[in-house]
């Protein structure tokens, strides 16, 4: 029975994913954690490995923490995997403030019940920026930062809005195959209809009526915002595009006032352009830049890679 239909154990995919990407090496033990926050929102993560975790990652929009399954597999350390609020088994945020200096305000509280040393801490797109806005308010719980193909002020147009026409359509569908078809459809899904079907497992959830629909709270969103902008929109102030907000928002000061060191991977077909890049570099001096061979979701393209430069750094002192 494959990943779409079958209600399985959500880690019984690790032997699968090690081996598709060539790793020979020990399948760690994973676990879901979950933490209360002060408002009575629940977070919700993955701790992998026996031992305290040591590196901590946050996903990108529209993903949820089994994005680095196979970069953990790689890693070969005590890791944990965050659901950003909005996203995976977290809960929605009904002020749709999924902005970076919102969003670090819970991941601390979950960093806090669930680490117990500072932390090599890494972020992908909306978990980069995410991660350095936690680096400059709780320098207690980081020792490394790691942004992952996002820069502060980054161009929205630079892939969004193939996201935004994707998660545009009907929010609740038949079945999990008419969601990997979809994907596929977009040339999303990880190039494989295996991988599309692991990764439409991982984001949606069969509601009590038998209906499929996305955990995420973006492709909601974004469906009311296209069958009616002005109806999506709620009350109060005017709110951002929560797609473009992703990566629009400016972190500057956060990546200034972080203490830490600052590493910037990007994918050659990412979104940071070669411009973001020399901006970066002006603007944080002290950190590190490095291009790899992927594209925006490096965890995926290249987890291996990832995981070993990843491990590299949790080994210095």
């Amino acid at each position: 029975m494959d990943a779409v239909s079958d209600p399985t154990d959500e880690f019984s995919f690790l032997p699968e994913q090690a081996a598709e990407a060539g790793i020979d090496a020990p399948i760690p033990r994973g676990e879901r954690v979950s933490a209360t926050l002060p408002d009575g929102r629940s977070l919700s993560a993955l701790r992998y490995g026996d031992g305290a975790p040591v590196v901590t990652l946050l996903h990108g929009a529209g993903l949820n923490a089994h994005t680095w399954d196979t970069t953990i597999l790689a890693l070969g350390l005590p890791a944990l995997a965050i659901d950003l609020p909005g996203h995976g088994d977290s809960s929605w945020r009904d002020d749709l403030a999924y902005v970076g200096r919102a969003l670090a305000v819970d991941v601390a509280v979950g960093m806090d019940a669930w680490t117990d040393a500072p932390q090599v801490l890494v972020g992908q797109s909306l978990g980069g920026l995410t991660a350095a806005a936690v680096a400059a308010s709780r320098p207690d719980l980081v020792r490394d930062l790691v942004v992952i193909d996002i820069t502060p002020g980054i161009d929205s147009n630079a892939g969004p809005s193939q996201i935004r026409d994707f998660f545009a359509g009907p929010t609740d569908w038949a079945s999990r195959d008419e969601l990997v078809d979809r994907a596929l459809a977009f040339g999303l899904g990880g190039g494989t209809r295996r991988r599309a079907e692991r990764g439409v497992f991982f984001n949606s959830r069969i509601r009590p009526d038998g209906r499929v629909e996305w955990k995420h709270h973006f492709a909601h969103l974004a469906a009311a915002m296209a069958a009616n902008p002005a109806a999506a929109a709620p009350a109060g102030p005017p709110q951002p595009d929560p797609v473009a907000a992703v990566l629009g928002l400016s972190g500057w000061e956060d990546l200034a006032s972080t203490t830490a060191p600052i590493t910037l991977i990007r994918g050659e077909r990412g979104y940071v352009t070669d411009a973001d890049a020399a901006q970066f570099r002006e603007r944080v001096p002290s950190a590190s830049v490095v291009t790899v061979p992927a594209g925006h979701n490096a965890q995926e393209d290249i987890p291996a890679d990832l995981g070993a430069r990843l491990r590299a750094l949790a080994a210095t002192d």
